[in-house]
């Protein structure tokens, strides 16, 4: 019988954050501790990384213990009101920003508010214990985070980057083969922010290898994956240039067309292609889409009746980005000939 993997149903993090509330809850019931703020602690300081666990709980403690500190104070003189809740988290906040705590302000003002509503007589027992369960939730937490289910960022990346050049390739087709501008800005603007999820994904893993054994081949392996990530950020620039172009308003004749679509189609297969092979027969279409850019450039420079500004005409820029594209390719290619060398 096959056996079920969690973590493709739910998630990684969401196991550990259930696991944490259930070790944290069952640690303050054996030492008979108040649980319910212990076990949030404990929810709200589950990171994307061990690195960020360690670093945040080492900034959260502190932060707690001003809120807590507040809280006792403003409910030994004033008494549990309302504007003892709303000067105990006002001044949390304000003292935990002057103090670079800002991990922590979440945690902290919790502590605050939370420590009024439960404090009876001993205020000073009350901020001892209160500091103990916030210290276990951040202990437990943390220590979970980083024995439990090791995120493995780098394959994320991995395939992370192979989704983005594939989505490249779509949008190039699109391009040329009907796409509004409409759709194709969207298009590009959701590849931007996956773009940007997957620099956040490789630098939780920069983070991770901070506290976990690693080897020289992974290192090489990621910088490879990142200089592929580089170049598609590169790609991603020329595609927002090429997004507020239209074709149908560069009139060229059919034959134009059909050699800027074939050349088109060759470089969105290669972005599609996990390995980025390019072929000879790409190199001869790259040179006529070369041959038709000159063409169209000196055309312009010639033409006596143009009357505007615009150094460049819509036919001469998409010929010009469609050209850098190559340029990035070429570079890519290059890198991924190293990687199958080394591996």
């Amino acid at each position: 019988m096959k056996m079920i993997n969690l973590t493709n149903w739910i998630g990684g993090r969401v196991i550990k954050t259930g696991l944490a509330a259930f070790v944290t809850a069952l640690i303050c019931n054996l030492f008979h501790l108040p649980v319910l703020f212990a076990v949030i602690t404990a929810i709200v300081t589950v990171e994307p990384t061990a690195s960020d666990s360690i670093k945040k709980g080492m900034i959260r403690f502190p932060a707690a213990m001003i809120g807590a500190a507040f809280a006792m104070g403003f409910e030994y003189f004033l008494g549990p009101t309302s504007l003892t809740y709303a000067l105990a988290a006002t001044l949390t906040l304000l003292v935990c920003h002057k103090l670079r705590l800002d991990a922590g302000m979440l945690v902290a003002t919790l502590t605050a508010v939370a420590m009024i509503a439960e404090t009876e007589d001993e205020h000073f027992m009350s901020f001892v214990v209160r500091l103990s369960t916030t210290l276990i939730g951040l202990i437990v937490s943390t220590a979970i985070n980083y024995l439990i289910l090791p995120p493995h960022y780098h394959e994320m990346v991995r395939k992370q980057v192979d989704e983005l050049y594939d989505g490249a390739g779509f949008i190039l087709n699109r391009f040329v083969k009907g796409g509004t501008p409409r759709e194709l800005q969207s298009e590009y603007r959701k590849l931007s922010k996956d773009m940007e999820r997957a620099f956040s994904l490789a630098q939780y893993q920069r983070e991770e290898w901070k506290y976990r054994r690693h080897n020289l081949k992974e290192i090489r392996e990621f910088g490879i994956l990142m200089k592929k990530l580089e170049y598609f950020q590169k790609i991603l620039y020329h595609f927002g240039n090429l997004v507020y172009l239209n074709i149908e308003n560069a009139k060229l004749t059919p034959e134009k067309v059909q050699t800027i679509m074939k050349a088109v189609d060759s470089i969105a297969a290669i972005l599609k292609d996990p390995k980025h092979q390019v072929h000879d027969e790409h190199n001869k279409l790259i040179e006529q889409l070369d041959e038709l850019f000159i063409y169209e450039k000196e055309r312009r420079i010639q033409a006596e009746h143009a009357k505007t500004r615009k150094h460049l005409s819509v036919r001469v820029a998409i010929l010009y980005e469609l050209l850098a594209l190559e340029d990035v390719l070429e570079d890519l290619e290059r890198v991924c000939t190293k990687e199958r060398v080394e591996t």
